[in-house]
């Protein structure tokens, strides 16, 4: 019978390509974790992993069967968990991934009442990029994850929470700031700042900007939120903020935020699990304790 501890070593090494570090990661010694992988390659009669000086890599049965074996490790979360919450399913852990351009500036608003509504859950907040928290979900890495929603995330179970409208920075002195509101046809034929690859306001706010008659600064591509709002308070460009990223600003600095009239540009707030998560009851409470925190505020 081929034992969990072994898949989670042979996971290890796909992820680490080390096993120095694979090891470490699994809180054991490097001959330890060595020593079972090759006991398991006898059990299986195949070898999984190609060792090499400088190199580790899954061999082309490793690839086939890592896939199973990260499905064998979930049921045995899953399984885990679901007898922990037989216990209380209102206690124990909550692993929560997040959005760099969502999670500063949502949290502030939201802890504070889930510590309170929950107050025997333990709150770990994880964050990453889309794709990532995607596929940590997807493995049982993660419980639950809060972030735009996107049409590749049907697979998941999904409680839309608020939408977030978009408003415009600009410096003091471009002639957007002499304006109470804009709209998106302003943004005709004018350049923005937007975000680097991998971030899914990027292809959001630059969809807008795109079907308004925008164009992107090839220029330059921030890696955050407060890089493009450095670059327009120096009146480098303007560009689309999520709201929630305005709020507990300066209002005195040298960013204005100017507001859309109808139709306004917005992302889709989601909390997504997985298909038959058996913390349900528990997740509910999130939805609606986070619904509760938002609502005066947008």
């Amino acid at each position: 019978m081929v034992k969990i501890r072994d898949l989670q070593y042979l996971i290890a090494i796909d992820e680490h390509r080390h096993f120095g570090n694979a090891a470490e990661a699994c809180f054991v010694s490097q001959p330890t974790l060595s020593g079972q992988i090759k006991k398991l390659e006898q059990q299986l009669g195949l070898i999984l992993i190609e060792r090499q000086t400088r190199n580790v890599m899954l061999t082309k049965a490793g690839e086939e069967l890592i896939v199973e074996a990260r499905h064998v490790i979930t049921a045995a979360t899953n399984f885990e968990t679901s007898a922990k919450n037989l216990l209380d399913p209102l206690a124990g852990d909550l692993h929560i991934g997040l959005i760099p351009t969502l999670a500063p500036y949502l949290l502030p608003h939201i802890i504070a009442d889930l510590n309170t509504i929950l107050p025997d859950i333990n709150f770990y907040l994880h964050e990453n990029k889309t794709h990532e928290l995607l596929k940590a979900l997807d493995e049982g890495k993660l419980d639950v994850l809060i972030l735009p929603w996107l049409d590749e995330m049907d697979k998941f179970e999904r409680f839309d929470l608020f939408d977030e409208p978009f408003v415009m920075a600009c410096a003091k002195e471009h002639s957007f700031s002499k304006q109470n509101s804009l709209s998106l046809t302003d943004l005709n034929d004018h350049t923005l700042l937007s975000l680097e690859d991998g971030h899914c306001l990027r292809d959001q706010t630059m969809g807008y900007c795109f079907s308004a008659g925008a164009k992107e600064d090839q220029r330059f591509r921030a890696t955050s939120l407060e890089t493009l709002r450095y670059m327009v308070a120096s009146n480098m460009g303007v560009t689309l903020l999520p709201f929630l990223a305005t709020l507990n600003v300066n209002r005195d600095s040298d960013v204005n935020y100017i507001e859309f009239s109808k139709p306004v540009p917005n992302r889709k707030i989601s909390l997504v699990v997985r298909q038959g998560y058996s913390r349900m009851e528990c997740i509910r409470k999130v939805v609606g304790s986070i619904k509760n925190s938002i609502e005066t505020i947008i």
